[in-house]
């Protein structure tokens, strides 16, 4: 088994779910209204009837194959699952109800969603070159049916659960990309029948007739992949990361192009042969963090927020959710049962600083530039507080100054952004953009923080009035003139 790959499945799990259900848990709650934000391809002709989503979606990625190279790809998605409360009647029958209550247990009508994977290949690279492959994605539809006994074991009701078939097509085409690098294209599309062609009924497949109105949002969203993403895994080969490509790989790069869909290096660290194709801006080698112990789907909130706002529903609401969905009443009921040390856990990291030995700041003068403040160096030995009084009085992010390609900037400096770290996928937004330094900043870490307005940016000086400044690491700066040109070394 890839190792890279089942490690990768965790956070593609984190994909799949995104979003699918939002606190606070309940049906009523009204941005539970309409799910499934993320990743959807929506049957053709849904998007432009504004019933639904674009069909399709797809990705370059580059690569190095070896002579045995092969890929196998792994399409993951929700299929959506209809669950109708139904009451016995006194003649036998069954009439669809909002709500059923059963003993103690208490259902309501929803949407659920089925874990969807569809594994194809593995298949030669070379065989990729030159020619499209087309590869079929079927999805059967079905109906499930549970029945709703109370406590004499008399039957009361029945759950119904509905799915609709699902077609669609997965398309690989390679091209070589300059020396070693192939560029793979790979794209999803929902082949289902246009929606505005759909009957407006459907009794023989048991669908409701409320659910089978030609052209309606919620017909289209039965017949969609959701959460729809992708786990591509190599043999004899490595992905090439498109966002921090190497020197000989940046050109090619340039040229990839995505549609509704982010390809990034999956994984543990190190390791570039399994890529995930995500429907939401992720960086290389994305990770769940340790202290997230519960799925709680709703759109990266903060966990430690999220759990204590569940604890403070009350149990008429906390009842309503349990009712929701299976996976709202395990939300619930793990967040009740968490300890104290869990709750504390999720506060977050607190990293030591004394972990380096910094016990000082060291200050060097250029002539004729601003003192440029060092980041903390560890003196050997030295029992010293690690930040004193003495050294606070040296910070002065408006005068301090840093070196970036031999040239000092500081407050007032011309520089052009060009992102990379792990930061705000925010910062990808400002790449190549130009902004004007209003601080220096050198933490206890031993890190260095540019603080910048940016020049398009019509608000610069009032954000800069109230002290508000974007930070980049200057690694990720390019000094500029004052003329907007690049400052000569």
């Amino acid at each position: 088994m890839n190792m890279s790959l089942s490690l990768a499945r965790a956070v593609a799990d984190a994909v799949l779910y995104e979003g699918y259900l939002l606190y606070p848990y309940r049906a009523s709650s009204q941005k539970n209204q309409a799910r499934w934000q993320f990743g959807i391809l929506g049957p053709p002709g849904a998007a432009a009837a504004g019933t639904g989503e674009e069909p399709d979606m797809f990705a370059d990625c580059l690569l190095t194959p070896g002579p045995q190279a092969d890929v196998e790809i792994h399409v993951r998605f929700l299929q959506l699952q209809s669950r109708t409360t139904e009451k016995m009647d006194d003649d036998g029958g069954f009439t669809a109800v909002d709500e059923l209550t059963v003993g103690a247990a208490r259902w309501l009508s929803w949407d659920e969603a089925v874990e969807r994977e569809v594994t194809l290949g593995p298949f030669p690279v070379a065989g990729l070159s030159g020619q499209e492959t087309v590869l079929p994605v079927a999805v059967p539809g079905g109906e499930d049916t549970e029945e709703l006994r109370d406590a004499s074991g008399r039957l009361a009701g029945r759950l119904v659960r509905r799915r609709r078939p699902l077609q669609g097509e997965v398309r690989l085409e390679a091209a070589p990309a300059g020396g070693a690098l192939l560029r793979l294209r790979i794209s999803v599309a929902n082949r289902a029948a246009n929606t505005a062609a759909a009957p407006a009924t459907s009794a023989a497949a048991g669908w409701t007739d409320g659910w089978t109105d030609a052209g309606t949002r919620q017909y289209a969203i039965a017949e969609s992949f959701i959460g729809t993403h992708l786990l591509l895994s190599l043999h004899d080969a490595d992905f090439v990361s498109l966002l921090e490509p190497p020197p000989s790989a940046q050109a090619a790069a340039a040229t990839c192009k995505q549609h509704r869909c982010w390809p990034v290096l999956a994984g543990p660290e190190g390791q570039s042969d399994v890529l995930l194709v995500s429907p939401i801006i992720l960086y290389d080698h994305p990770a769940v963090a340790p202290e997230s112990s519960v799925a709680l789907y709703d759109s990266t909130e903060i966990d430690e927020i999220l759990t204590l706002r569940v604890l403070t529903l009350t149990e008429e609401e906390k009842a309503e959710a349990r009712a929701t969905d299976p996976r709202a009443a395990a939300i619930i009921d793990r967040c009740e049962a968490m300890s104290p040390a869990e709750l504390q856990q999720l506060h977050g990291i607190l990293r030591n600083p004394h972990a380096l030995d910094g016990t000082g700041l060291d200050v060097a003068t250029l002539d004729g530039a601003p003192d440029i403040m060092e980041p903390p160096a560890g003196r050997s030995g030295d029992e010293a507080a690690w930040w004193t009084p003495e050294a606070e009085a040296l910070v002065q992010p408006h005068l301090d100054a840093v070196l970036i390609n031999g040239v000092p900037v500081s407050r007032g400096s011309r520089v052009r952004v060009n992102p990379s770290r792990r930061a705000d996928a925010q910062d990808l937004f400002f790449a190549g953009q130009t902004g004007r330094v209003t601080n220096v900043h050198f933490d206890v870490d031993g890190s260095t923080h540019v603080g910048l307005v940016l020049d398009q940016d019509p608000a610069a000086d009032l954000h800069e009035g109230y002290g508000r400044s974007f930070y980049y690491s200057p690694e990720e700066l390019e000094p500029l003139g004052q003329d907007g040109k690049e400052s000569p070394p």
